[in-house]
């Protein structure tokens, strides 16, 4: 790792003094700051300040937020900078995608098989052991899973350092947002823009000012869902009509914020009052969005934990925050995707560079392995 720094820190030197100020700033400012020196049309900073939060428990006036914002921002799709893609057929194709891949090289796929524990024998991982009993040995054992789950249940503490325990008990993965997903019986009407257009093939977020976030987050600061939330929200049937009947689409928002330590724990009833309040903050500004509404799924944190697997539903695999960085991420030396144990390795986004849906983390693990092999 300190190679790795020193590397980093040589590319540092390389920057112009212009370059390496904004690198500063954005590394350390709260995007809002940071944007205020750039525009003034507020509606405007707020939706841009808005990716200084995603999935991460901070407000766009919280120091660390313009870092969060760019990680929002880097990247490209077929050149396209700073772009976002959607995936016909839903996020789920993605994943397919690469499965159909794996199985064409010969890979074979388990589902519907929990795993117990990763099989550690003399400080080396030589299998896994599935929730049925079933065992299956390996010379490499990969975790995709958060650096939580992967050091903290799949194996034991016994097999691991003190201070690698205590740094990934110190590792900071609060979950923040929730999803609600509408069936809708026809488009919403927005007041700005009335009736269908280009407006709904794109994305829609609801945070006209840098007040109206800080106030959602300061609900969530002492234990509460937002009573008006942030939305980020796409109509995924308008640009892939085979999602929904012909004539019904579906709306899917996701929302900030929704803690996953709320006061009493989340129970059926305050996941509807989530529900009610997200559809609420809809109606605002699409006041016919409740006639239309025919089914709504309510997905808090403590759902995202139970049904995917994520700890505390954070979309991250933790926090994207300066201090679980880089060679820090999920702990200082062990950045590069490797772990304590021999042939046990990580690869979620819990790894270097972080969430999101880029594959950076699993392709570099896969170059690290490979490497090692």
């Amino acid at each position: 790792d300190l190679a790795t720094i020193k590397k980093m820190l040589n590319h540092f030197k390389t920057l112009s003094d212009e370059l390496f100020e904004y690198l500063t700033k954005l590394m350390t400012m709260s995007s809002a700051d940071f944007l205020d020196e750039w525009f003034e049309f507020e509606p405007l900073k707020a939706t841009i300040s808005s990716s200084g939060i995603i999935g991460t428990f901070m407000g766009p006036r919280s120091p660390g937020s313009a870092y969060v914002m760019l990680h929002h921002y880097m990247g490209d799709i077929d050149g396209s900078f700073r772009t976002w893609g959607f995936q016909r057929g839903g996020t789920g194709a993605v994943s397919m995608a690469i499965a159909r891949s794996a199985e064409h090289f010969g890979a074979d796929i388990l589902t519907e098989a929990p795993v117990e524990k990763v099989i550690v024998k003399n400080g080396r991982a030589i299998g896994i052991a599935l929730e049925n009993g079933n065992e299956y040995q390996a010379d490499k054992v990969i975790s995709g899973l958060d650096p939580k789950l992967s050091f903290l249940k799949m194996v034991d503490e016994s097999d691991l350092p003190s201070d690698f325990v205590t740094d990934i008990k110190n590792f900071r993965i609060r979950g923040s947002s929730g999803k609600v997903n509408l069936a809708l019986d026809g488009l919403p009407d927005f007041t700005c823009l009335p009736g269908s257009g280009p407006h709904l093939r794109g994305a829609i977020s609801i945070g006209p000012s840098y007040d109206y976030l800080e106030k959602a987050y300061d609900d969530a600061k002492y234990g509460n869902f937002s009573k008006v939330p942030f939305l980020d929200i796409i109509m995924p049937s308008v640009l892939d009509p085979d999602m929904a009947p012909p004539g019904k689409h579906v709306m899917s928002c996701f929302v900030q914020y929704a803690p996953y330590l709320i006061k009493g724990g989340w129970n059926d009833q305050k996941r509807e009052a989530f529900g009610d309040a997200v559809v609420n903050a809809i109606a605002r500004f699409a006041p016919n969005i409740k006639n239309i509404i025919l089914h709504r799924q309510v997905l808090t944190p403590a759902d995202l934990e139970s049904t995917f697997g994520l700890t505390e539903g954070n979309i991250f695999h933790g926090e994207l925050s300066l201090q679980q960085l880089f060679v820090l991420r999920p702990a200082a030396n062990w950045a590069d995707y490797k772990t304590p144990i021999k042939n046990y390795y990580q690869c979620g986004s819990g790894t270097h560079p972080g969430g999101g849906i880029t594959g950076s983390p699993g392709e570099m693990a896969a170059k690290k392995i490979l490497r090692d092999w």
